[in-house]
């Protein structure tokens, strides 16, 4: 119910009217039956506009700390994830990011539409980087096509560390679905789900344009900044 509430009532038509999306391809996503959106990440807002674009409902998965937040804005932060039916994913270790791709896959079986970010963290300079296989062996185990989404310009409007969005018109671009049919039954061959994650993460470069890095995201944010000449 809070869903679409924020949704409807409350977030979508504030929103609506301050950012002005501007979608292409829309039609890409099917009308009823499961469907995978797979997306860049370049933005916190990533979260709200696919969601606020799309008629069907969204579930994204999301990192656990969203959930545990301290002050107003972190139980601001809990409630907006859990109203909007974001599932909470623990990305310390291998069997707590598959039991939130075992929840994905409940509500691809049940007819839904799953949201997911390859790269599995934020691009950290607005390039696209190397996806994880979660989305693979999403597709694979539900046999359901992925459609790409690609952000435009989530980045510009607002850039990560930036609490408060630039107001400008946001674009989002959807392509046409990708059929992985021809691996059915090859879920958990670590080269079928590489070569799936690649042709997404293929597509998702040629929709938007951003070069491609075939590192991890989380590599590069965790490693030490640069030293400066003197």
């Amino acid at each position: 119910m809070l869903y679409w509430l924020l949704k409807y009532v409350i977030l979508g038509p504030l929103l609506r009217l301050i950012f002005r999306p501007q979608v292409e391809g829309l039609h890409h996503v099917p009308e009823t039956g499961p469907v995978i959106l797979a997306s860049n990440h370049l933005s916190f807002s990533d979260s709200i506009f696919t969601p606020l674009i799309v008629p069907r409902r969204v579930t994204f998965v999301a990192k656990a700390e969203y959930f545990t937040g301290k002050g107003i804005k972190g139980w601001l932060t809990k409630m907006f994830f859990v109203g909007t039916g974001t599932i909470p994913v623990d990305r310390s270790g291998g069997r707590a990011a598959r039991a939130a791709l075992d929840t994905q896959l409940r509500v691809l079986r049940a007819g839904g539409v799953a949201g997911i970010y390859p790269e599995g963290t934020r691009s950290p300079d607005g390039r696209l980087y190397r996806g994880k296989t979660g989305v693979a062996r999403l597709a694979l185990e539900s046999g359901a096509p992925v459609v790409p989404v690609v952000m435009l310009n989530a980045d510009e409007i607002q850039p990560p560390g930036k609490l408060i969005p630039k107001i400008a018109r946001v674009r989002i671009r959807f392509g046409a679905p990708l059929d992985f049919s021809r691996y059915r039954g090859m879920a958990g061959d670590r080269f079928v789900e590489r070569a799936v994650t690649d042709e997404i993460m293929y597509e998702l470069m040629e929709l938007s344009g951003r070069e491609y890095v075939d590192i991890y995201a989380q590599k590069i944010k965790t490693q030490p900044p640069t030293p400066v000449a003197a």
